[in-house]
């Protein structure tokens, strides 16, 4: 039998495989083992490619990055920075709702992965041209992480899993806010984040001013 063609492991196939593990089982059911079944291969080769799991969560960390756009913080022409900043947050924590277990491995860690700097690079430039002190850049990129990421990471509309007027007896003011919510229609989840990004970018352009 002939050799592949091309080469059957390389980090990324490897680092895509772990996303997908990740995806499907979960912060915990990421190890070396779980890998190489899921590539069908021996956990051993995997190591030819990545040389530890730190470097195959700074693969992960790559991976995931590329996929936030980073398009709307390269716009001049805008009437209002505060829209290419928003929908750069949107996209930003459509990544993360796409692979919400990814964040309690990569929230913590070191900054490296290639596309992770030129991301944060890209951000606090567009900041400087809002108007943004340097510091206040650093502040206001560390807030849309807080924002972004946890907003990805928590629902809090999830959290009530009983009829709203069930609270009421106790807790009245919890029902009432459940019930006129529901109200509105689905996606409290959604409006919250818009009304946090909303007061944050509003709390960024006085500060720019």
């Amino acid at each position: 039998m002939g050799r592949p063609s091309r080469a059957l492991l390389s980090r990324d196939v490897i680092a895509r495989a772990a996303l997908d593990v990740i995806d499907a089982s979960g912060a915990d059911g990421l190890t070396m083992r779980a890998l190489a079944d899921r590539l069908g291969v021996k956990a051993a080769s995997l190591y030819n490619h990545v040389a530890s799991k730190d470097e195959l969560l700074d693969a992960l960390a790559e991976l995931v990055n590329e996929e936030i756009d980073l398009t709307p913080l390269r716009r001049t022409a805008t009437t209002d920075w505060r829209q290419d900043l928003a929908a750069y947050a949107r996209g930003y924590r459509a990544v993360f709702l796409r692979h919400p277990n990814t964040i309690a491995l990569l929230a913590r860690r070191r900054v490296e992965a290639g596309r992770q700097l030129l991301t944060y690079d890209t951000l606090l430039a567009a900041l400087g041209r809002a108007g943004l002190a340097p510091a206040d850049a650093a502040e206001a990129a560390a807030a849309l992480d807080y924002l972004v990421l946890g907003s990805a990471l928590e629902t809090f509309s999830a959290g009530f899993t009983r009829d709203a007027g069930s609270y009421r007896p106790h807790h009245p003011a919890l029902a009432g806010a459940l019930e006129a919510s529901a109200e509105r229609g689905p996606g409290l989840d959604d409006r919250g984040f818009e009304l946090a990004l909303r007061l944050l970018l509003d709390g960024l352009a006085a500060r720019a001013s």
